[in-house]
């Protein structure tokens, strides 16, 4: 099609293609600009009652405007130069960038970056919700990334009709499958919560680098969407704070009543995760010294070792394990835990709470060397650090 004038769009190059259609690059002949043109197959419509239904749905989702949706300058449908078939196509705005899957492809977004990003899609995805309109097919690859960084969700004028329509068996890619909420993959109905699904994978996937669900064909993939949970976004990698993995694991939750209800919620969590110092690999840390009231965090991480141990830990082990070629300098620490008290290691991993000589206990910063007491601490243990390893509280 390329050469060709579809409608009063010349298609100048193909940009892409997959499931549900081709996108090009065209030249609009009316209004002197540069667009995107989705075309669909001829055959995806060849219903009246879906045709008329596509048409009604696209146009609701073309009114929406937000700064992270992609622009839809038309809905209509035309034979090409010299050819026959009708094929119904979306004139979009054309972004200059890459999509958010080819930004991933090169490796797991610093950890600002991407909850901006899963804040930018939620946001977008409010007002969609708000004015009754569920994307159904969120995912990496419909995500564009502008020059300035910010996102832009594609295809709102298609995806509502994946799920009553041929567009639904001529999309169906591994792609779109790994994104797909457990009711999704069930054909059932759904709704606003399947969009928040999809955000929490995509959290997942620009975090870690790869799919929460994913196998070697389509129909292993929705086994593990309905039946397994993703291996902890902590055990990936190294630096991830707790409620950042709270939130992508409440997205993923299978029971559709159990996740967020609504993209306000998501959004507020998300803009409640402290992102001062998730980019800075040897960051300074800090942990007040006066003493926090008796209590037990359930949800930090701390482990009761009756016996003694010699601790070795590697200095900056929160920014990453074997990143730099240059190797970090090891620190030894002896600890007595014959009396089965506790050992915690601050999140960021570069601060460790141990039950000293003293029967009190003590802060070491694995980056500085620096060890202090923390004050009225005697005959006190179970030390635990907050999420953001500015507190700890003891008992």
């Amino acid at each position: 099609m390329v050469g060709k004038t579809l409608s009063h769009y010349k298609i100048l190059s193909e940009l892409g293609r997959g499931g549900m259609g081709i996108v090009y690059e065209a030249e609009d002949d009316r209004l002197g600009r540069r667009v995107a043109i989705k075309v669909l197959p001829a055959a995806a419509l060849s219903v009246e009652d879906d045709r008329a239904r596509f048409y009604r749905e696209a146009r609701a989702a073309a009114s929406l405007s937000h700064p992270n949706i992609a622009v839809v300058h038309e809905i209509d449908e035309a034979a090409a130069d010299g050819e026959g078939d009708v094929h119904p196509f979306i004139a979009m705005e054309l972004i200059d960038g890459e999509t958010l899957d080819a930004r991933i492809r090169r490796g797991p977004l610093d950890l600002p970056d991407a909850i901006r990003i899963a804040t930018e899609v939620a946001d977008a995805l409010k007002t969609a919700h708000a004015n009754d309109i569920v994307h159904r097919d969120i995912k990496s690859a419909n995500i564009m990334i502008d020059q300035d960084g910010r996102s832009k969700i594609l295809d709102f004028g298609l995806a509502k009709t994946t799920q009553s329509t041929q567009l639904t068996r001529m999309g169906s890619t591994l792609g779109t499958i790994a994104y797909m909420s457990p009711e999704q993959a069930r054909g059932e109905e759904v709704d606003k919560r399947t969009d928040l699904w999809a955000v929490g994978v995509l959290l997942y996937e620009m975090i870690s680098g790869s799919h929460p669900f994913s196998a070697d064909y389509e129909q292993a993939t929705v086994y593990t969407i309905l039946n397994e949970d993703p291996a902890p976004l902590t055990a990936i990698r190294t630096g991830v704070p707790m409620d950042l993995e709270h939130i992508v694991g409440k997205c993923l939750k299978k029971d559709a009543d159990h996740r967020y209800q609504h993209a306000d919620d998501l959004i507020a969590d998300l803009k409640g995760v402290d992102t001062t110092n998730l980019s800075v690999r040897r960051s300074a840390a800090a942990v007040s010294p006066a003493p926090a009231e008796s209590r037990s965090e359930a949800r930090l991480s701390w482990w009761m070792l009756p016996f003694g141990i010699t601790l070795i830990l590697v200095g900056a082990f929160g920014g990453g394990l074997f990143q730099s070629s240059t190797p970090d300098p090891v620190l030894y620490l002896d600890v007595d835990m014959a009396s089965q008290s506790t050992l915690a290691i601050s999140d960021d991993g570069k601060l460790v709470a141990f039950k000293d000589s003293s029967s009190g206990i003590s802060i070491k910063n694995l980056e500085t060397g620096d060890e202090f007491q923390l004050q009225n601490s005697v005959g006190f243990t179970n030390p635990a650090f907050s999420p953001e390893g500015d507190e700890i509280a003891f008992s």
